[in-house]
């Protein structure tokens, strides 16, 4: 039996490796690797990291994010930029729409809804 009480760590977890569809890769060549510890009934969550890079991103979910380690740059789609740290934490709502700049290798952990 799944135990109700799951840690937030890698420890254990098969990373998935990948890239963002070229056709919305603006610069570098950003790798994402996800560490999924729940994933069912439209609800996923986990920890995620990628190197440096910057691609398009449209946001058809829910997502709050808790920064790990990194830095990285949302921009909206009217130019606006909010600066994701270490520590900080986050509701992207769906409609958000722009581009996720990565300066330094970003770690975060995740709920999608």
């Amino acid at each position: 039996m799944t135990s109700l009480i799951q840690p937030v760590s890698r420890d254990g977890i098969p990373p998935e490796t990948e890239r963002p569809d070229p056709a919305r890769v603006i610069a570098g060549d950003p790798v994402h690797t996800t560490w999924s510890i729940e994933a069912r009934d439209g609800l996923y969550a986990g920890l995620w990291q990628s190197t440096p890079g910057k691609w398009a991103v449209s946001y058809a979910e829910w997502e709050y994010v808790h920064i790990l380690e990194g830095h990285s740059i949302l921009t909206d789609k009217d130019g606006a930029q909010t600066h994701l740290k270490a520590g900080d934490s986050w509701i992207i709502r769906p409609g958000f729409e722009g581009t996720w700049e990565v300066v330094e290798t970003t770690l975060k952990d995740y709920v999608i809804i």
